[in-house]
């Protein structure tokens, strides 16, 4: 898939003529007319932000949580519009929301990762949107299905959505520490090498889930030349009725806007110097996966030392030893590698965790 099957407006919402990124910011949550204006006044305080967000319906993993204010919102929405100036967005998951969406002026729709999953759902709202001019966001899947998010896409461009722009939230893992959603920042690449045309916005705070991480994020996702980012803000974050941790208040959205770099490729530059310097952006993000991995390693490793110092078992245990090397090595002649390289990086590894076995205490170790 390409943008040769897309038909894309020249013209778009979701990238500043003056090539900066786009900043969109709003609460998680729409929770009262109050906190909505409170917000979005904070906001005018802060040029780089066009556009501003609120979730109406939420979509929760379990009953029994903040659901959604409902589309009594989309009034304080509108309100928010008129005394601001700011464009306004929120998230669709139904024909209904589409319609009550636009009904009452709502300028920008986004389908939200628990959507995009579902090709049924993506469709209903492709066809509720049929005929109607308006821009629309797409999350990735919560899943990395590259496919799933790529499909939506077209789906809604097939029903005459010609401003289209992509939102890399983050992916759902076993393991995702020490994020809330893993980044992949290898899923963004690829998304931008298929779909070089469509705009792509990076949402720190739900990859994120805690402020003390969106700085580091934030500039990750630059570095990778997205076209913008969508901010979590909230005028009393603390008390939010959901996602606290990760929303920043306009005050602190300001100070993080301020601390990134915003590095453009000029127009002069070669398709192949703008492409080594993702590529190298890339590897300086595998290389910290890769020390984030070891570190976890390390700790499980600690957590054996102290169960074999309980029950008083060798540190060494040969067999098993040698089992794992045979394991890890066919694993490598899958992939290409090569064995000598595998096998020096592991024997290294474990020696790591023997050294890490024998001085392990009996503490409790927190993987």
């Amino acid at each position: 898939m390409s943008t040769k099957h897309l038909d894309l407006s020249p013209k778009t919402v979701f990238k500043r003529a003056d090539g900066q990124p786009l900043i969109i910011a709003g609460p998680c949550s729409a929770e009262s007319e109050e906190q909505m204006l409170a917000t979005a006044r904070g906001l005018q305080a802060v040029p780089e932000v066009t556009i501003f967000r609120a979730g109406i319906w939420k979509p929760r993993t379990r009953p029994g949580a903040f659901e959604g204010i409902g589309k009594v919102g989309l009034k304080w929405l509108k309100t928010v519009k008129e005394e601001t100036g700011l464009l306004t967005a929120c998230e669709v998951a139904t024909a209904e929301h589409v319609n009550d969406a636009l009904k009452q002026g709502v300028d920008i729709l986004w389908v939200g990762a628990r959507t995009t999953v579902n090709p049924f759902s993506v469709q209903e709202i492709a066809d509720a949107l049929e005929g109607v001019d308006v821009p629309v966001l797409v999350k990735n899947p919560v899943n990395p299905d590259l496919q799933l998010w790529l499909g939506a896409l077209e789906r809604l461009n097939r029903a005459g959505i010609t401003d289209l722009a992509a939102i890399h939230r983050g992916f759902s893992a076993f393991d995702s520490r020490p994020y809330r959603n893993h980044p992949k920042w290898n899923m963004a690449y690829e998304f931008k090498k298929l779909l070089p045309e469509i705009p792509l916005i990076c949402d720190p705070s739900h990859i994120a889930g805690k402020r003390s991480l969106l700085q580091q994020i934030s500039q990750e996702a630059l570095n990778l030349q997205v076209d913008g980012l969508m901010i979590e803000t909230h005028c009393n974050p603390d008390v939010a009725l959901s996602d606290a941790a990760q929303q920043v208040t306009p005050e602190g959205l300001a100070q993080l806007l301020a601390s990134l770099v915003v590095e453009r490729v000029s127009a002069t530059a070669t398709q192949n110097e703008e492409e080594l310097s993702e590529l190298r952006n890339l590897i300086d993000y595998l290389d910290n996966e890769l020390i984030n991995v070891l570190a976890r390693r390390s700790s499980v490793a600690k957590q054996i030392g102290i169960l074999k110092k309980e029950n008083k078992m060798n540190l060494l245990q040969t067999g098993r030893w040698e089992q794992v090397m045979e394991q890890r090595l066919k694993a490598a002649a899958r992939e290409g590698l090569e064995e000598v390289f595998v096998k020096a990086i592991f024997q290294e590894i474990h020696q790591n965790s023997l050294h890490v076995q024998a001085a392990a205490d009996t503490a409790k170790v927190n993987i």
